[in-house]
C-alpha cells in the first residue's frame, strides 16, 4: 500500500513538473504593444512591438505576463496584448519557404529576416508548415524561424 501510494505521488509530481516546462508561445494581437521593466503602466516603457510577433511566455502575473523576445530580451507585457495565435519569425538571414519539407522541393517564397509567418503544423524532423500574410503556404527549416 506504501509502495502504491508513493508510485502515484511520484507520478502526480511528474504531471505536475512536465506541465510547468511546457513552453507557452503567443503573437501580439495589436497593431503596437509597450514592453514594460516591471507589470506596471507606470513601470518604465523599454520599446514596442509589432503585430503578430511571437514571443514566449515565462511568468503570469494579475493581467500581466512577462515575455522573452527572438532576441532573448525579458519584458512585461499586459496579457490583453496577445492571442493564443501560434505565429513565427524569420531569423535567418534569409527564410526559404518550399513546396515540401525536402531541401530539392521548389521554392515558394524568400522571406527577410523578423518576417512572421503563422505556423500550421510540424512536419518531418527539421521542417514546419507554415504560412505568410501574402497566402503564400509551404515549409521552412525550423532552424531559421524562433517560436518553436
Amino acid at each position: 500500500m506504501i509502495i502504491w501510494r508513493q508510485t502515484l505521488v511520484a507520478l502526480l509530481l511528474l504531471g505536475a513538473a512536465s506541465a510547468v516546462l511546457a513552453i507557452d508561445y503567443r503573437s501580439v494581437n495589436v497593431p503596437a504593444a509597450i514592453l514594460y521593466d516591471s507589470p506596471s503602466q507606470q513601470g518604465k516603457k523599454l520599446y514596442l512591438i509589432k503585430a503578430q510577433t511571437p514571443v514566449e511566455v515565462v511568468v503570469r502575473l494579475e493581467g500581466w505576463l512577462k515575455v522573452r523576445d527572438a532576441e532573448g530580451s525579458l519584458a512585461w507585457i499586459e496579457a490583453r496584448n496577445l492571442a493564443d495565435r501560434r505565429m513565427l519569425v524569420v531569423t535567418a538571414a534569409k527564410g526559404e519557404i518550399r513546396q515540401s519539407d525536402k531541401v530539392e522541393a521548389a521554392l515558394v517564397a524568400t522571406l527577410d529576416k523578423w518576417v512572421a509567418v503563422e505556423f500550421i503544423e510540424l512536419a518531418s524532423p527539421g521542417w514546419v508548415k507554415v504560412r505568410h500574410a501574402d497566402g503564400a503556404t509551404g515549409y521552412i527549416f525550423s532552424t531559421q524561424v524562433w517560436g518553436l
